[in-house]
């Protein structure tokens, strides 16, 4: 399998997940129906540094180059909450999201770069959806924030495919990564799904 093979078969197999994951309700369910800029802001610390803490704990327990790339990668997410962290006054990251609770009981380095790719993609949606909601705001600057970080999720996307190619000598190695990104992206959008349903809004209809 290619990596661009790789990469399509996950967003073909979790095309229902992802594009509702990447709808207006995803904000929504982020923020519990509290869609103001703060709220918007926490939301995306809250994920930021959970995933940060993920990839460093990856990073303690993998050897050589995987072990760089999840520091690289944590890094990279301690980053990004640092930064949106400076637009708040103070913040709880309060509970681990779905996601990363999934994330964080892999123990296989395969499994692991799949499950990154999985979070990746589905962390793509929601970049997208907090761009979008900064221009709606006409506030360029935190968008381009937000832009700038999806700009890190497309290079994190390589980074993960190029160490599955190097990793990866087999196809039952490639299904193994597979079946953990699209069950990273499931694990999103059930925690989305019940999220809206507590709210009394259907998920189902992308918006």
């Amino acid at each position: 399998m290619t990596d661009s093979e790789f990469v399509e078969s996950v967003r073909e197999a979790n095309n229902t997940a992802l594009s509702r994951l990447g709808s207006s309700k995803s904000l929504y369910a982020d923020t519990m129906g509290e869609m103001d800029v703060e709220e918007v802001l926490r939301a995306a610390a809250t994920a930021e540094h959970h995933a940060a803490e993920t990839y460093e704990t990856w990073a303690e327990t993998a050897d050589g180059d995987v072990a760089d790339a999840f520091a690289e990668t944590a890094a990279e997410e301690r980053d990004h909450y640092d930064t949106v962290v400076g637009e708040l006054d103070g913040h709880d990251p309060g509970e681990v999201s779905a996601i990363q609770s999934y994330l964080r009981d892999l123990d296989d380095d395969i499994e692991r770069l799949g499950g990154f790719v999985g979070r990746t993609l589905a962390a793509e949606k929601s970049k997208e959806q907090m761009t979008g909601f900064f221009v709606g705001k006409a506030d360029p600057q935190t968008a381009s924030l937000f832009r700038g970080m999806g700009d890190d999720l497309d290079a994190q996307l390589e980074r993960a495919i190029s160490l599955l190619e190097a990793h990866c000598d087999d196809e039952d190695c490639w299904d193994r990564a597979e079946e953990a990104a699209s069950e990273a992206i499931q694990r999103a959008y059930e925690e989305y799904t019940e999220r809206l349903e507590s709210m009394g809004v259907n998920p189902k209809p992308v918006c």
